[in-house]
């Protein structure tokens, strides 16, 4: 029944992968061109095909610039767009790397205080110029802000339902030293993304849009937007579980998709390298954090694996592994329930094992 059952799924994955349209400058690898033991990775698609809870989404893999794996499940599909959650983080920082190429913003070490003048945002608090860019992407900026505490004047609860809102984050007092403590709050990436929208005349949206997802052949997505036209930097973006991967192509491939530079590499090499804070203590599946991005090293089958990745409420992960030059989208809607993390953790452990 069991050989049955495995022959059954890969015919069914055969045929699914012929029906699907290519991808533009991402082409198909097999299992083995890529270097996956067929036996661990159909042991891996009877693992999700039997998951208890039906909100699984999908997976996708791209490994050496080739997809070799595309999986959805529960009704979704390749063009099925999907809250992200705080992956959405991760992706903003990437922005913040091409408004860097594009002369908008000219180094991390700028004090926040000078992308806002002070009579069109009065509200600025002097705070705001003892903080740098590089604090926010550390996730310690100081502020009197915490995602895991309502009572903070910077919580997101405090301010993502006005119709304007960076009058008031810009509002927000320091509570401690800049670049001292790891503090997860929401309030360090909307105000990346509102830099990125003061400097470029542009919602954080529409930015996106113009110099990484059309370029990248993102024509599908969401990013909400208060009555503003100021876009939450910190979440709520939908992707599809394939053009999430995409984005993940653009760490491994020293910022270029196809031939066109998009995030300059010495960026990528800053997201890929900074370990401003160890979280070993603070979060069992990960080592450290910098660039809003989490950095983990974990041991498969006496290899030792260095990978990066961006993590959403839910079990929504983005994780780069540099050496193997693979990229690992796994998107899913456990919103709720805790399991979704580590339903997403277990499952990029059981892709790395299978690595021959």
């Amino acid at each position: 029944m069991r050989l049955f059952l495995i022959s059954f799924y890969l015919l069914v994955s055969i045929y699914s992968w012929g029906q699907r349209p290519p991808v533009p400058n991402l082409p198909y690898a097999s299992l083995e061109e890529a270097g996956f033991n067929r036996d661990s990775i159909n042991a891996l698609i009877l693992k999700l095909d039997s998951l208890e809870h039906r909100d699984f989404i999908g997976l996708v893999v791209i490994k050496d610039h080739k997809l070799v794996m595309e999986w959805y499940y529960n009704t979704f599909w390749r063009n099925h767009i999907h809250d992200i959650r705080s992956a959405g983080k991760s992706i903003t920082s990437l922005l913040l790397g091409v408004a860097l190429k594009e002369g908008l913003v000219q180094n991390l070490d700028q004090n926040v205080y000078s992308f806002f003048p002070k009579e069109k945002y009065p509200s600025i608090h002097e705070d705001y110029k003892q903080i740098k860019i590089r604090h926010l992407l550390d996730m310690a900026s100081g502020l009197d802000a915490d995602s895991d505490d309502g009572q903070t004047p910077g919580n997101a609860g405090q301010w993502m339902g006005m119709d304007e809102w960076v009058s008031y984050i810009l509002s927000v007092p320091l509570a401690e030293e800049p670049g001292k403590r790891f503090v997860y709050a929401d309030i360090n990436a909307a105000l990346i993304g509102a830099i990125i929208e003061e400097k470029s005349g542009m919602s954080l949206r529409d930015f996106a849009r113009e110099k990484v997802f059309d370029p990248l052949g993102i024509k599908e997505f969401y990013w909400y937007a208060n009555g503003a036209n100021q876009t939450v930097a910190a979440g709520t973006l939908y992707l599809s579980t394939l053009d999430f991967a995409k984005l993940g192509v653009l760490v491994t491939n020293e910022g270029k998709w196809a031939n066109e530079q998009i995030v300059q590499p010495d960026y990528i090499k800053m997201l890929l390298e900074r370990k401003a804070f160890d979280l070993s203590d603070w979060w069992s599946f990960t080592d450290a954090y910098g660039m809003l991005w989490y950095k983990t090293q974990r041991e498969f089958n006496g290899r030792k694996f260095d990978y990066l990745w961006a993590s959403g409420r839910g079990g929504n992960h983005l994780v780069v592994v540099p050496k193997e030059n693979m990229v690992i989208a796994l998107t899913s809607s456990a919103y709720g329930p805790r399991y979704g993390h580590a339903r997403a953790y277990d499952i990029v452990g059981e892709l790395l094992k299978a690595l021959d």
